[in-house]
């Protein structure tokens, strides 16, 4: 019997594909889950279940939140890569290294075929087939959902005819989530006009108030949090569930697909978004100039890349060469005030803070040069600009 590796979520669209695989395919359908954050133990638990009761002749969940924050987030971290200047690349990372796992899961136990439930109208298409077709390019793809069209509702009937209820109420919403952040997909993202209600979201607010966090970084990486040292990985995801109680992190991202058409989602990542933000501020404190411009630049560049899929070209590990080596002087801690649906940050501590009072305070008192030394460099700067000026006759009217 032909083999086919399913990469499997538990959600609607993988479920129709199990089924479908098996029963309208012919084929041995094995089933992996690759966990980049956001299940718990039971949750994996209940969905290797649920993938046996449809028909999975294997089913394997592969948990990999470490090399998945060492080789993505570490350095979506360091370039402060926010796609549109809003969204912290939560379903776009974890998407290439889920195809990657599951690719390599497929070549392991000898299948000669992959599968995955992604609509031909969307980004995952593109991030799961490129890594497939890069990685196995001998293993063929196969793609139930995209090739047949179909509807949320028509995946529903056809589980319900096979004798599996799905609920329609849970199918109108899809929720990716992940250690950087949640995807929320559902009507109102379809629109340009109608925000997601607030229920729509997997965090409601618990807490009122204000609460003070203090994230501290060594070479660019979360590696304490309120005094206490622990892997940036467990560092997230324990400001996450301080952060959540607020409703923090709540926003809906428009930018442009890899297919062409914009597209609209929401998101909920509170502990990317205060990272990120913090992380940028130690950095307005700790880096030179020109270091943050090109910084600015290739983590842009970067996030645009792994957005689209790319990010096995080679110079993604350059680019990472890069914002790896602008991180050493990145150390110091960032104090950030916690309130409902928003964050603010407070201030850093650093040994390595350029706004050092010995040579400066700005527009205050200058200590590391003279009234002289001022008037001078200011007529120096002035030449280029003074000569142009004065060449061609401008009157700056």
């Amino acid at each position: 019997m032909k083999k086919v590796v399913l990469a499997y979520s538990g959600g609607l669209d993988t479920s129709y594909c199990l089924k479908y695989l098996k029963n309208e395919k012919g084929y041995e359908v094995h089933t992996v889950l690759v966990d980049t954050g956001g299940f718990s133990a039971e949750e994996l638990t209940a969905i290797e279940k649920r993938a046996y009761e449809l028909g999975s002749a294997q089913h394997a969940n592969l948990t990999i939140l470490d090399k998945y924050y060492d080789k993505a987030i570490k350095y979506l971290i360091f370039g402060n890569v926010l796609k549109n200047n809003t969204y912290p690349l939560s379903v776009s990372a974890e998407r290439v290294f889920q195809a990657i796992e599951a690719i390599k899961y497929a070549k392991k136990v000898g299948a000669t075929a992959i599968a995955h439930g992604s609509t031909g109208a969307g980004n995952d298409q593109i991030r799961f087939d490129l890594i497939f077709q890069t990685i196995a390019p001998e293993i063929e793809i196969i793609t139930p959902i995209r090739d047949l069209k179909l509807s949320r509702q028509e995946e529903v009937d056809y589980l319900a005819q096979n004798g599996v209820h799905y609920s329609w109420e849970k199918a109108q919403y899809s929720i990716n989530k992940g250690l950087w952040g949640t995807s929320v997909g559902g009507k109102e993202t379809l629109t340009s006009s109608q925000p997601l209600p607030s229920e729509a979201y997997p965090s409601q607010l618990q807490k009122d108030g204000e609460e003070k966090v203090t994230l501290h970084f060594e070479q660019g990486e979360l590696v304490g949090l309120n005094g206490k040292t622990d892997k940036p990985s467990n560092n997230i995801v324990a400001l996450e569930k301080l952060a959540s109680a607020y409703a923090i992190g709540r926003d809906i991202h428009v930018g442009d697909t890899i297919i062409g058409i914009k597209g609209r989602v929401g998101f909920e990542a509170a502990a990317p978004l205060i990272i990120i933000k913090a992380h940028h501020l130690l950095e307005k404190h700790t880096l030179g100039k020109w270091q943050q411009y090109w910084k600015e630049q290739l983590g842009n560049w970067y996030g645009m890349l792994f957005h689209e899929g790319q990010f096995l070209d080679p110079v993604m590990r350059n680019i990472e060469t890069f914002l790896q080596d602008t991180q050493k002087t990145v150390n110091g801690t960032v104090t950030v005030s916690l309130k409902p649906y928003h964050f603010s940050l407070d201030g850093i501590e650093s040994e390595n803070d350029l706004m050092n009072t010995g040579f400066g305070q700005y527009g205050e008192m200058n200590n590391a040069w003279t009234s002289d030394d001022a008037k001078g460099f200011i007529k120096i700067l002035g030449n280029a600009q003074n000569i142009f000026s004065s060449v061609n006759k401008l009157d700056h009217d």
